[in-house]
Order: C-alpha cells, then sequence, then structure tokens
C-alpha cells in the first residue's frame, strides 16, 4: 500500500495527540499498552489504553471500504513505519516503561506489535522473535561440529 502524504499527516496527528493525552511528568501513567483498532471499512483509526478508555480516534480517508484480503498486514507496516518517524514522539509518552504500541482489527483481536518503548531502547518491526528459531539451530549446529 503506497501511503499519501494526507495519511501520513492523519498518523502523526493521532500519534502526536496521545502524546498530548499522556505527557512525559514525573508520575507515568501505570499502562502497558496502546491499542490502535482499525476498521476496514470506515477507515476508522481509534487509540484506547489498557481499561479501553478512548485516547483519540481519527478517519484515515483512503483506508475507507479498502476491501484488501492483507489490509492488516499493510495497515501494520504503515504504522510501524510512521511510528518510526515519529519515534520521538511515541516513545517519550508519559506511561511506565516499557510500553508497546499493537494494532487490533475491530474485534480487538491483537494483530501485530508496531513498536516497543523501553528506557534506553525502541524497538520498531513486527514479530521481534523472527527467526530466532533458525539462528539457534544454526548456533547449536555450529557447537556440535566443534
Amino acid at each position: 500500500m503506497k501511503i499519501t502524504e494526507q495519511t501520513s499527516q492523519q498518523i502523526e496527528r493521532a500519534i502526536k495527540k496521545i502524546a498530548q493525552k499522556m505527557p512525559a511528568t514525573t508520575e507515568a501513567a501505570i499502562f502497558t499498552d496502546i491499542h490502535l483498532r482499525v476498521t476496514q471499512e470506515s477507515g476508522e483509526l481509534v487509540a484506547f489504553d489498557d481499561e479501553d478508555q478512548e485516547i483519540t480516534r481519527c478517519v484515515v480517508e483512503q483506508w475507507i471500504d479498502n476491501k484488501d484480503e492483507n489490509f492488516y498486514d499493510e495497515v501494520a507496516a504503515v504504522l510501524r513505519k510512521e511510528l518510526h518517524r515519529v519515534h520521538n514522539v511515541a516513545g517519550d509518552l508519559g506511561i511506565v516503561k516499557p510500553y508497546s504500541f499493537v494494532l487490533e482489527n475491530d474485534d480487538k483481536e491483537s494483530l501485530a506489535e508496531l513498536f516497543v518503548a523501553d528506557d534506553d531502547t525502541v524497538i520498531i518491526g513486527g514479530d521481534l522473535m523472527e527467526g530466532l528459531d533458525k539462528e539457534l539451530d544454526d548456533f547449536f549446529n555450529d557447537l556440535m561440529k566443534k
């Protein structure tokens, strides 16, 4: 999915609204995740805290009535890219670290971990353990050869 400048701006504004509602303070809120729910039919992007309280919402016009079978995979990639672009904002919320941005569908099913912020570490990516089994097997096989 090629995102438009308007889509990029809409997502950035939503992330900044989350940051405005959760400013970095001396007493951080006790949440572990920011849940981003995307509705394929309406193009709506809604952010919730752990207690299912709405933080902010916007409509991403490019996503309205998108019928792509891999819609959520494409949205996850777009959101990761945007979170990476504004990581200085997304990684400095007034939330106890570590915390994550998680993509959910409109049935509240977790689809992807988009961004993890921990004190000095920010992890942006898909499956954080992707390829780990193969790496460990290769490492073990290499050790056994010696």
